[in-house]
């Protein structure tokens, strides 16, 4: 069994992988966490694990020059229904468009588009840096054991407004409500660093860990 971190070039790629590794010592999974940019190791592996920091369409061109690994993941989370848990701009690009800078595709997994946080008070700051409060919508495996109100730490300017309501599992409140958590079948993104949120990022890990879709 193994969990692949995607390796295409995003920068928070190591801090997920580490803190993987820890949910899986916590929480007694035997698999191997391994960061790899190999197509096929994906393609292999038991889930997977998208992270992503920066621009969308950066992102996406980071993963296009890879050969085979939009095809793999792909292959992996549509095809063979594996569990699948995109983080940032890795759930981002899970939705139809991004509209960062320019439009560009996404994967289509999750219908909906990226677009600007525009939030409704002025004094409130782009990019979206720091924590926030939890409102769980939806009960979910990944969700299981987090409180509402749990605090998740976030940065990003844009997001992922879903065009089904269903697939959203939690927002936070940022001059309005902002997505947190989407998810269907054996999909699943945060917009927040679970990496980076102490027990609660710990508890959604460990859950992605022990998830049967």
């Amino acid at each position: 069994m193994t969990v692949a971190v995607v390796d295409y070039g995003s920068g928070n790629l190591r801090s997920a992988a580490k803190a993987l590794e820890r949910a899986a010592r916590e929480s007694g999974y035997r698999g191997a966490i391994e960061v790899t940019a190999s197509p096929e190791r994906v393609v292999a592996a038991e889930r997977v694990v998208l992270p992503g920091v920066g621009a969308f369409a950066d992102c996406r061109a980071g993963l296009e020059a890879l050969p085979g690994m939009l095809e793999a993941l792909e292959e992996s989370a549509i095809r063979k229904a594996k569990p699948f848990l995109g983080i940032c701009v890795g759930m981002q690009l899970m939705a139809g468009v991004g509209r960062e800078h320019r439009d560009t595709p996404g994967f289509g997994w999750i219908p909906g588009e990226v677009v600007a946080l525009e939030p409704t008070d002025p004094a409130l700051k782009i990019p979206h840096m720091g924590w926030n409060e939890l409102v769980i919508e939806r009960e979910h495996p990944l969700l299981a054991g987090l409180q509402q109100g749990s605090h998740v730490y976030f940065v990003h300017s844009y997001q992922l407004r879903v065009e089904t309501p269903g697939h959203q599992l939690a927002w936070v409140d940022y001059g309005g409500p902002v997505t947190a958590v989407v998810g269907r079948d054996n999909l699943a993104g945060t917009q927040f660093h679970p990496e980076k949120s102490q027990a609660a990022g710990l508890r959604l890990l460990t859950n992605f860990l022990e998830w049967r879709p």
